[in-house]
């Protein structure tokens, strides 16, 4: 009924609530959501990386098949033979080079059995295989590796010959150790440069540093999920996991990239608005409501519709897209919901007008993005002719 429209547009939406509810009791939302994000990351310290072989693919397939009968028939490592390379171009006795590299991974703990080496035509090249005890994605596997290297370093300084441990399972290692080397150079480059943007864009100090914060958080947490589910096992069976192992190589260096994107730009709804409503006059408490009343439905909208774009992927045959999917998931949902929604709000109310800080000499230095079109705004707009203003006559001959 008409009257009672002006009820229901009157009525404070769930954004504005939540934002008051939070207002309230800052405190406690800060407290409460730091040590859940906290308490779910807590697995990424023991997370492994690997590259997904066959032992990760469903039993009903052929390849999982083959590798189950050839670990029961074999032992686990015949799956994950490791090569090893003898380079004699430099040494005087090749034949005696290279029954000592062969001797030296023979006596190595952890090594199954070790092949006849083949010599090349010009019998300065020899390879032979080492087929260790373990699975290749195997922790133990891992540290035989590092250990064959060491060893046969001796054997190098001894006979002068070039003694190489590789092989596919010895190059997953190395592609693996790569990427989680990499890993915190990544993060802090992708992390500073966010700070630098959000600097200027927000010409804050403290907002940048709270967004970069609250971003770890949520990617912690997010590789909290995949260590307790792909590498622990928890609730495996619900989501069709059949096989656990090391998370692969390549999802932080994903899960970072994406999930940074999308929880800068959520940043960016929310914080744009209460900058605009702040610099116009507004305290800090109503900048934030303000907020959350005009760009709170569309940071959930959006993280609501990514969250089911990659939640549809959990249910995938291939472990690879379900750690995806899971990964992703729960990422942007911690970040969106946790971090910009619960976290940002309370850290705000807390600081106050602190919050929007920014030092004289950056504030001289850094260019004025004016996001918010102020300069536009503070342009005198075009004068109205008056009702009353004179109008001028019309040309001879025509009628108005």
């Amino acid at each position: 009924r008409p009257h009672a429209v002006p009820a229901a547009a009157d009525r404070p939406g769930l954004g504005t609530r939540w934002a008051r509810f939070v207002l309230r009791r800052p405190v406690a939302v800060l407290v409460t959501a730091v040590l859940g994000l906290g308490a779910v990351a807590l697995p990424a310290l023991s997370l492994e990386l690997g590259l997904p072989g066959d032992e990760s693919k469903s039993v009903q397939t052929t390849q999982r098949r083959a590798y189950d009968l050839l670990s029961d028939g074999f032992g686990p490592g015949f799956n994950g033979p490791l090569t090893v390379v003898v380079d004699t171009s430099k040494s005087a006795d090749a034949r005696s080079a290279t029954d000592l590299a062969v001797t030296t991974v023979r006596d190595m703990d952890g090594i199954a059995s070790v092949g006849d080496p083949v010599f090349g035509e010009a019998e300065d090249t020899a390879v032979f295989t080492a087929v260790p005890e373990t699975a290749p994605n195997s922790g133990e596997t891992k540290d035989l590796v590092h250990a064959l290297r060491d060893a046969v370093s001796g054997v190098e300084a001894g006979t002068g010959a070039g003694v190489f441990v590789t092989g596919t399972t010895a190059l997953n290692i190395d592609i693996s150790e790569a990427m989680s080397d990499a890993l915190l150079p990544y993060l802090t480059v992708v992390i500073g440069l966010a700070v630098l943007l959000l600097l200027v864009v927000f010409r804050s100090v403290l907002v940048p540093v709270k967004a970069a914060l609250g971003f770890l958080l949520s990617v912690g947490a997010a590789f909290g999920v995949l260590v307790a589910v792909f590498q622990w096992g928890w609730a495996a069976d619900l989501l069709g996991i059949e096989q656990t192992g090391p998370v692969m190589s390549l999802m932080p260096i994903l899960v970072i990239g994406i999930v940074f994107g999308l929880a800068m730009d959520y940043e960016v709804f929310l914080l744009t608005r209460m900058r605009e409503a702040y610099v116009h006059g507004a305290s800090p408490g109503e900048a934030v409501v303000n907020g959350f009343r005009h760009s709170g439905r569309v940071v959930a909208a959006a993280a609501i519709i990514m969250i089911s774009v990659f939640a549809g992927f959990i249910g995938m045959s291939s472990p690879t897209i379900q750690t995806m999917g899971l990964g992703l998931a729960s990422a942007v949902a911690f970040d969106a919901f946790v971090v910009r929604m619960a976290i940002a709000p309370a850290v705000l109310a807390l600081l106050g007008h602190r919050a929007w800080w920014l030092p004289r000499i950056l504030n001289r230095v850094l260019p004025n993005v004016d996001i918010e079109g102020e300069a536009l705004r503070s342009r005198d707009p075009d004068p109205e002719p008056r009702p009353d203003a004179a109008v001028p006559p019309l040309p001879a001959g025509r009628r108005p």
